[in-house]
C-alpha cells in the first residue's frame, strides 16, 4: 500500500498528536492556535482515513483507543526525534550554544517538552541536545566537546563534578485497556511475571530486573518469577508497551506523569517507592555563561515537576 505523508494527512496527525497528549480538542487547539472545531473535524477525517475510531468520545474524557494509543506512541516519538533535530540544526551564527548530553527516555518525555519555555525565556541561547546513556568520564566529554550531561544513575563520579536536581519515584502502570482485560490486581502478589515490562538498562550497569526488583524489596511483597516478561533497552520503549496494552510497567514519575494526567496509564496499588537513581547535572569543570543558565533552568523546572507530581500521585512511604 502506498501511503504518502500528504500535507492534509500530516495536519490531521498534528491535531491527533496535540488532542492526544491533552486529552482534549480544546487544550490541542489552544496549542495549535486553531478552534477546537478544526481539530475535532481533522481528527475525524484521520479516523474516516483510517476507517477506525483514535478516540473514545465521552461528555466529561477523551480517552485514546488501543489503536489510538499506538499511534500516538509513535507519533510522539518521531515528532520529538524531528523537532529535536530542527532544534540542533537551527542555530543562529552568533547565538551562544551549549551541547547537552542526556539520557534518551528523560530528553523525550520530560525535557524536550519543556525546551519551549526554555527557549522562550532564552531566545538568543542555542542548546543542542543529544540522547545517549553511555557512562560518563572527563576525557570522553572533552573529546566530543560535551560541556555538560543529565544522566539517571547513582551517581558516583569521580573526575566530574555531578550535582542531583531531581529524585525519581516509581510506580507500576499500565493501560486502562489491559486492567480492564485483567481486573482484580490489588496486591503485589497479583502481579504475574509473564505480564512485567522492563527496561533491562535502566542506567548502566543496573542489573536487568533492577526497578522490579527495588519495588517488590521496598514493598516488602514477594517478587514473581522473572522470566516471560518482555525486556527493552529503554523505558521509554517499556512505556510504549504499557500504553499499547501489552502488560505492566514500572513507570518512573517524570515519563509517566503527563500520560497518568491524560488517563492513558494508571498508576497500581499506590504503592510508589524513591528509585535509588535520580537525575544529575554532569560537568567537567565550572559551566559556561550559557550551561549554566541550562543548569538554573533545569533546577526551577524540577521544582515545579515536583509540586506537580505530587498533586498526582502518591508519594513513597518514609
Amino acid at each position: 500500500m502506498d501511503i504518502r505523508l500528504t500535507p492534509s494527512l500530516l495536519a490531521w496527525l498534528r491535531s491527533f498528536d496535540a488532542a492526544a497528549r491533552h486529552g482534549s480538542f480544546t487544550k490541542a487547539a489552544a496549542e495549535l492556535c486553531i478552534t477546537q472545531g478544526a481539530v475535532s473535524q481533522q481528527v475525524k477525517q484521520l479516523e474516516d482515513w483510517l476507517r477506525r475510531p483514535l478516540f473514545l468520545r465521552t461528555p466529561r474524557a477523551l480517552l485514546p483507543t488501543p489503536e489510538g494509543q499506538w499511534l500516538a506512541v509513535v507519533l510522539r516519538e518521531s515528532f520529538t526525534a524531528i523537532e529535536s533535530t530542527l532544534g540542533q540544526m537551527r542555530q543562529p551564527a552568533e547565538a551562544a550554544t551549549a551541547t547537552l548530553s542526556c539520557s534518551p527516555s528523560f530528553a523525550m518525555s520530560w525535557l524536550t517538552p519543556r525546551l519551549g519555555e526554555f527557549f522562550r525565556q532564552h531566545p538568543s541561547l542555542g542548546l543542542r541536545v543529544f540522547g545517549e546513556f553511555h557512562t560518563l568520564d572527563r576525557t570522553r566529554m572533552v573529546r566530543d566537546g560535551i560541556e555538560a550531561a543529565v544522566r539517571f544513575d547513582l551517581g558516583g563520579y569521580r573526575d566530574l563534578s555531578a550535582t542531583v536536581f531531581l529524585d525519581e519515584w516509581l510506580i507500576p502502570v499500565a493501560s486502562p485497556d489491559f486492567l480492564a482485560r485483567h481486573p482484580g490486581i490489588t496486591a503485589p502478589q497479583h502481579l504475574h511475571g509473564d505480564w512485567l515490562l522492563h527496561d533491562g538498562s535502566a542506567w548502566d550497569g543496573a542489573d536487568t530486573y533492577e526497578e522490579w526488583q527495588h519495588w517488590f524489596a521496598q514493598t516488602g511483597a514477594v517478587p514473581p518469577p522473572w522470566a516471560g516478561g518482555q525486556q527493552f533497552n529503554l523505558s521509554q520503549l517499556a512505556l510504549g508497551a504499557a500504553l499499547a496494552g501489552q502488560g505492566i510497567a514500572m513507570g518512573r514519575a517524570a515519563l509517566v506523569l503527563q500520560d497518568v494526567k491524560a488517563g492513558r496509564l494508571v498508576p497500581l496499588l499506590g504503592r510508589s517507592v524513591l528509585s535509588r537513581a535520580a537525575y544529575s547535572f554532569v560537568t567537567t569543570a565550572q559551566p559556561g555563561p550559557a550551561m549554566e543558565l541550562v543548569r538554573e533552568w533545569l533546577a526551577e523546572e524540577a521544582q515545579r515537576f515536583c509540586k506537580e507530581r505530587a498533586l498526582v500521585l502518591t508519594a513513597p512511604s518514609q
